[in-house]
């Protein structure tokens, strides 16, 4: 069959964004290959209108029937009372027809495996997948697909898809969309500030919110040229596509479920085009200007490549605007005698939204046909609603009337072969077949339609329904034209026939009632043929989950952070019994590349016996990552981390790495382990202790002390940790070489200031990557009476933001809460201006 891919080529999905109904309608109209949406609860994108569980089913019986394959999303961290709902919720969406789940929790995934084993499970982009060692563990539990993080370049796909490809899984990349500004599933800046967690699908987007760059050495914000400074610019990959396929990627990403069904239909149908374009003749899938006008039509806040083309400075950032930009049209010619006039570059209509520049602000407008001319040219209109614009103000489309997307509940319909007998003596037949590909008259879309049916579902052959023996006619006989006429009446159906047969007796009779019955009788048993491997499915007997191994209770124990010899030296002193330093040190001054420069922390100035923390983030080393710099064998990084006797991981492919070593493995709070089947799996992979999410209330604690598979261990005092990001925050003040070595920005402290006052610390690491800190720090010491009830035996203390006075001082603070609590059950007071984070009050 003829799919219009060239021979030698593997066909590359498109996966669209379906935040509701009308949307799931436009993806498949502009032929999209696959959608993922979401329902009420457990995904990420919480505040889109989603879909029930019974309109899970409608939805995915609409895109079956057209070969699109439905993916639902639960990227979300499953709390300890959630677990059964969540896997109930995956059960029903598997029965109503969900071909795989987007999994970002890895408890959900490990019972999935083991519950729902005939379930797909695609790794979100929230696992923070981006080496070879995170996709060896995303295998581990059970995935057939990975979503690599954006962060990765072409060069890091590549090397990714290839090793996918020998593992039998598939990577899938983001194409197109929004850009986070952190790594995705670390971010806690919206959870911290408001309450609402990213990670549990409320992000409140704080990054599209304005600041300032403080150095606090002088108290000068840096001049920039816009206050957006945590807003990057939306990603399209359409110039790179070639390379994008190239790299063998399974599945290109479109982000979007919050958008409007306009924004799906035409970003689907632009990329459908260049890939299908791309898949028949390589290197002719790059956009033109024309199609990047396209792309921006209906939401841009201006475009960049990113970290595709491993670009991470300024030029990817969108410090003056927020949100949809759109795309410019002209400017104001002249602003005189109440009347505006606007010169357009480019053809407007009545319904598109234009927005005018000016000094005062963005100031939109609807445009109607009273600010056309009879010709339909635009005409000088009255400046009533539009204060402050003036001669030379620049005007942007961000709404196009033209792109606006007519929903066809029923389109586009399946291409059906239509064989009719009408023979004396014999019963009355219809019979349906999917048409031909080949067939004149079908679009592209319904082309391909027809191909993903021969391939996805194990297609039927002809279906027929018989009615009545045919008898002579009374009166008028059929005639051919009469019959073919009334066949085609499909109505309220999914199909249209686009190829008709009949055998026809001249003598024959039948009312038409009749022939409508045999026909919708065909249909039906067509529809449930198409639809059976769906229909037929049968849910598992759920097994009980055996409880597991309850670690026994031991000996409290005091750990510190520490991002210099300094503070390290001084928790020693002070009593900490466990140093943890990171592997590639960062600190307020300088830094280092290899952070420790020797196989021991002893002679970097540490003391003995240090845990060492391997990065959250960890890229392969090639070209163009910032890890490249790491690549000389004479660092040491690489040897200290295989001969560490204790090991500190804050993502699944540091923990895949740190179990295939000797050493004793600890799990950071960065890999969010917040139920017990995702302790019971970290124990599982080797780990001996979690040190638990920030987003867990006491109660929660206690629900996984009480059933605790591993040690657990809490932060308690100090900095808190918001955002990790590939883009370094201080290039705000201007162009950087990016040689992180010998920059003098990073010598000094610097906070990001929002629009209340607060001040949020920046710290950028040996590699350039942005840090962003909390403006209150953490103090649950006068909780730990009820963190030691709770099961938590470990505390830590952040120290990234203390000297080694302030680190003395709050190891002696811990050791006084550990002794008094185990007293007489007591508790120290809170410190002043300082925060207990979500230990009493939850995330949304």
């Amino acid at each position: 069959m003829d799919n219009g891919i060239a021979e030698g080529r593997k066909s590359v999905e498109l996966l669209a964004p379906a935040g509701n109904m009308t949307a799931l309608h436009a993806a498949v109209a502009a032929g999209a290959d696959a959608v993922y949406l979401g329902l009420d609860e457990f995904n990420a994108r919480r505040n889109a209108d989603n879909f029930t569980l019974e309109t899970l089913e409608e939805a995915c019986d609409y895109a079956h029937l057209r070969g699109v394959a439905v993916y639902v999303a639960l990227n979300v961290v499953i709390l300890p009372e959630e677990m059964n709902a969540a896997l109930e919720c995956a059960r029903q969406a598997w029965r109503a027809g969900a071909d795989a789940f987007i999994v970002q929790d890895i408890g959900l995934a490990s019972r999935l495996r083991k519950t729902l084993p005939q379930a797909r499970v695609h790794a979100s982009t929230q696992m923070n997948t981006l080496d070879l060692d995170g996709l060896a563990a995303a295998a581990r539990l059970g995935a057939k697909r990975v979503t690599l993080g954006r962060e990765l370049n072409l060069c890091e796909i590549g090397i990714l898809a290839q090793a996918a490809g020998e593992m039998g899984m598939e990577v899938e990349a983001f194409a197109h969309g929004a850009l986070c500004i952190c790594y995705s599933g670390q971010c806690f800046m919206s959870s911290m500030i408001g309450g609402r967690s990213a990670n549990r699908g409320l992000c409140a987007q704080a990054c599209r919110l304005p600041y300032q760059l403080v150095d606090c050495s002088t108290g000068k914000s840096a001049d920039v040229a816009g206050e957006h400074l945590l807003s990057p610019k939306d990603l399209s990959s359409a110039p790179l596509l070639p390379e994008l396929v190239a790299a063998g990627v399974s599945s290109l990403k479109i982000e979007g479920r919050m958008k409007s069904p306009e924004y799906v239909f035409s970003v689907v149908s632009t990329y459908r085009r260049l890939l299908d374009r791309e898949l028949a003749a390589a290197g002719t899938g790059a956009a033109s200007p024309q199609e990047q006008v396209q792309l921006a039509a209906t939401f841009s806040r201006g475009f960049t490549t990113a970290y595709l083309s491993s670009q991470r400075g300024n030029d990817i950032m969108s410090y003056q605007r927020p949100n949809n930009r759109g795309v410019p049209v002209g400017k104001m010619a002249s602003a005189k005698g109440g009347k505006l006039v606007l010169k357009s570059a480019k053809p407007l209509m009545p319904g598109d939204v234009v927005e005018f520049w000016t000094r005062k602000g963005h100031q939109p407008l609807t445009l109607t046909v009273d600010h056309f001319t009879g010709e339909g040219r635009l005409a000088p209109f009255a400046p009533a609603a539009l204060p402050g614009v003036a001669a030379g103000d620049r005007v942007f489309r961000v709404r196009s009337a033209e792109a606006a997307f007519d929903d066809d509940a029923l389109a586009p319909r399946i291409p059906l072969a239509c064989d009719a007998t009408i023979e004396m003596g014999q019963p009355v037949s219809v019979r349906f077949a999917l048409a031909d590909p080949s067939s004149p008259d079908i679009s592209p879309v319904q082309r391909r339609m027809l191909c993903r049916l021969a391939e996805f579902s194990a297609a039927p052959g002809p279906v027929e329904a018989e009615g009545p023996v045919v008898e002579p006619a009374r009166s008028r006989p059929l005639d051919a034209e009469g019959v073919q006429a009334h066949i085609d009446r499909l109505g309220q159906t999914p199909y249209c026939i686009a190829s008709f047969r009949l055998h026809l007796d001249e003598r024959a009779g039948m009312g038409f009632s009749t022939l409508h019955h045999v026909r919708a009788q065909a249909l039906d048993r067509l529809t449930e043929a198409l639809l059976a491997p769906w229909k037929q499915r049968r849910l598992p007997k759920v097994e009980k989950e055996p409880a597991p191994q309850r670690k026994e209770l031991g000996r409290c124990t005091i750990a510190v952070w520490a991002t210099n010899p300094v503070c390290a030296r001084a928790a020693k002193r002070a009593g900490a019994a466990e140093i943890i330093v990171p592997a590639l040190n960062y600190r307020r001054g300088t830094a280092q590349v290899a952070g420790v420069l020797s196989a021991n922390v002893e002679s970097a100035g540490y003391p003995k016996q240090c845990t060492l923390a391997l990065p959250v983030v960890r890229h392969e080393s090639c070209e163009g990552t910032r890890e490249s710099a790491l690549s000389d064998p004479a660092n040491p990084a690489a040897s200290a981390i295989a001969s560490a006797d204790s090991l500190f991981v804050d993502s699944l492919g540091g923990l895949e790495a740190a179990t295939a070593t000797k050493a004793v493995v600890s799990v950071g709070p960065h890999l969010p382990l917040c139920n017990l089947p995702a302790l019971q799996a970290a124990a599982d992979f080797g780990a001996s202790r979690a040190w638990l999410s920030p987003e867990l209330t006491l109660g929660q604690i206690k629900q996984l002390g009480d059933v605790r598979p591993l040690e657990l261990g809490l932060t308690v005092i100090g900095a808190q940790e918001l955002m990790t990001c590939e883009h370094c925050l201080l290039m705000a003040k201007g162009p950087c070489a990016q040689n992180c070595d010998s920059c003098t920005r990073r010598k000094g402290a610097h906070v990001l200031r929002d629009r209340k006052g607060y001040e949020f610390p920046v710290v950028t690491d040996a590699l350039g990557r942005s840090h962003l800190y909390n403006s209150v720090q953490l103090d649950i010491v006068p909780d730990i009476p009820q963190l030691l009830a709770a099961g938590v035996t470990a505390f830590l203390i952040d120290s990234t933001l203390m000297n080694g006075e302030e680190t003395a001082q709050a190891v002696g603070r811990v050791k006084r809460a550990l002794a008094v609590a185990q007293a007489d059950g007591n508790s120290l007071a809170k410190m002043p201006n300082t925060t207990s984070g979500h230990l009493h009050r939850g995330v949304s």
